[in-house]
């Protein structure tokens, strides 16, 4: 049995329910999600997790009633009719999304009633098993100025075993929650007052600058050369460069001096002015330009979700200005430093590739596109990696890879991507030119790449991906001196300041506790080396080890302890 066209049916019985228990519901929609279904109500009574109980005993009864899913098409005036005459507003406005000429279609069990396309299992008996999970607010279409409904989420598996382990599942990802986590752990914080902006405590952003500096090592050894370039631009660069026509309700506007101005939403059209700002030679290239470069859209707020999408970010930006002939090197050098640094994090395993072809937004011709698309598939197969269509997903300039990544929890997260674009080097678009072995000018092809994608966003994976306990090597507070007593606190503070003058994140925990208390505190904030100081250890100049995940490791000379700290960062464990 297809899952989604269950989890569809599974919706539908959630939704007859509702309506046997709240008779003057109305219906939105209520479609199959990646894991599970939902349906959106509008409705006076505030459900809550206390009507979860009454609503799946309802459920239960549908699907016990066995009641058949009757396919009943109706000419569009009888439908509008029928649907007004239930008081169903919104259904009769999602009848007008249906395009002329498709059949409308009601799906029918028992009593209820839903315009709907289908497909759906024979009956109601056929979904065995499900579970309401949660309730949210949502807006009619996703629209702030409209209605907000009430969104009831659910999931439905063929066996109670399969729900109780999605269950777990959904619980072991609230535990890994990065927005709980970013709390609990004094990393970030969101306020509602300036939504999609992050601001980064001491802590988190000792992991975002220890992340961004991995990266930048990583880039230099790879022959990138680093750069900046303006937060804010004229309209007139971004028309030219095409972001105006096809991106600007995604940018935030200003003026000045009776000039419009936009923030950057991307970093692409500073590398090319940056590669305009002298002649150039092929023999400079390829020329690897990369950029951490903090960029800003204008997101809808119901998109916005905790740090892994927000309106200010920065990516981990790079554009290479190379020939046709460079093209296939360049793009397996990218995905040779992807897989490198994936590694680093776990997440060289089940790694996926999709090519993304002309959307029907786009600027060039088709023939250029075929040509380019074309160029990218055989450079990635060159690399050694296999790929899938991914039919008009591409960007409005180019087609690119995108790399999927599968974390802790098994959840695909798309991070990586490398684009390639003939559009915004052309004389139509940025102009770029370099001076060829022909002495003639040309257009050099960019390839826009990012390994990370936004930082903000790869991090947030992190969090959930390590449950809040970092690597050493990337964890904010590395270690941590514990002294036993007040007779200790000389020797423990220079002992700090040994640690921090090698480079060692670390703190102090100089409280009037007991030991245990410190320790227990040290463990709770998934600190990974704790060394211990009492009046044996201050007296001979060792330290009393223990890690967050094996516990005690005796007493060592600070040397010992320092070599087995660097084996740890260095290893990336």
């Amino acid at each position: 049995m297809d899952i989604k066209t269950l989890r569809h049916s599974a919706a539908h019985i959630m939704a007859y329910a509702v309506g046997e228990l709240f008779p003057d519901v109305k219906y939105d929609i209520g479609p199959a999600t990646d894991d599970g279904f939902y349906y959106d109500f509008d409705l006076e009574h505030r459900l809550g997790e206390e009507d979860f109980a009454a609503i799946e005993a309802k459920m239960k009864e549908i699907a016990a009633a066995d009641y058949p899913f009757e396919r009943i098409e109706m000419p569009r005036e009888e439908a509008k009719k029928f649907l007004e005459g239930r008081g169903q507003k919104y259904k009769v406005e999602r009848l007008a999304d249906i395009p002329e000429g498709e059949a409308v279609s009601f799906y029918k069990c028992g009593d209820y009633w839903d315009l709907c396309r289908g497909p759906h299992v024979p009956s109601t008996g056929c979904v065995k098993a499900f579970k309401i999970m949660s309730v949210a607010g949502s807006y009619y279409r996703g629209v702030e100025t409209n209605p907000m409904l009430q969104r009831l989420y659910g999931i439905a598996a063929e066996s109670q075993e399969e729900i109780d382990a999605a269950v777990a599942r959904i619980e072991e990802a609230k535990r890994r929650d990065h927005r709980r986590l970013g709390v609990e752990l004094d990393l970030f914080h969101l306020d509602p007052e300036d939504p999609g902006q992050i601001f980064w405590h001491p802590k988190g952003w000792a992991v975002y600058v220890a992340l961004q500096n991995y990266m930048r090592e990583k880039v230099v050894l790879d022959g990138y050369q680093e750069v900046n370039t303006p937060a804010i631009m004229p309209r007139s660069l971004w028309e030219r460069s095409g972001h105006w026509g096809h991106y600007q309700k995604n940018m935030f506007v200003t003026e000045s001096e009776k000039r419009v101005f936009a923030v950057k939403p991307m970093n692409c059209p500073g590398a090319l002015e940056i590669f305009n700002s002298r002649l150039r030679s092929y023999k400079d290239l390829p020329l690897r330009l990369a950029e951490f470069g903090h960029c800003a859209r204008n997101e809808p707020s119901g998109t916005l979700h905790g740090i892994m999408r927000v309106r200010g970010f920065v990516q981990d930006d790079a554009h290479i200005l190379c020939t046709e002939e460079q093209i296939e090197a360049e793009v397996a050098k990218f995905c040779r430093l992807l897989k490198d640094v994936y590694k680093d994090f776990g997440f060289d395993r089940n790694l996926t590739v999709k090519l993304s072809t002309m959307p029907d937004d786009h600027v060039g011709d088709e023939k250029t596109w075929q040509h380019a698309e074309a160029a990218l598939a055989a450079a990635c197969k060159a690399s050694g990696m296999d790929y899938e269509i991914q039919p008009g997903e591409g960007a409005f300039y180019g087609p690119k890879l995108e790399f999927t990544l599968v974390d802790a929890l098994g959840r695909p997260w798309q991070c990586g991507t490398i684009q390639l674009d003939y559009q915004l080097p052309s004389a139509e678009r940025l102009n770029a030119q370099y001076i060829g072995p022909d002495n003639k000018p040309h257009h050099p092809v960019m390839l826009h790449r990012a390994v990370l994608g936004s930082l903000e966003r790869f991090l947030g994976i992190l969090i959930e991906q390590y449950a809040g306990a970092f690597p050493t090597w990337l964890a904010p507070e590395q270690a941590r001196v514990i002294p036993i007593a007040d007779a200790q606190l000389p020797a423990a503070r220079e002992l700090l300041a040994k640690l921090v003058g090698l480079g060692v994140r670390a703190g102090i925990d100089d409280k009037a506790d007991k030991l245990g208390a410190k320790i227990r505190r040290a463990q709770a904030e998934k600190i990974p080396f704790m060394l211990v100081l009492g009046r044996k250890e201050a007296e001979a100049g060792t330290v009393a080890v223990r890690t967050r995940d094996e516990g005690d490791k005796g007493a060592m000379p600070f040397d010992d302890f320092l070599a087995m700290f660097r084996e740890k960062v260095a290893r990336k464990e």
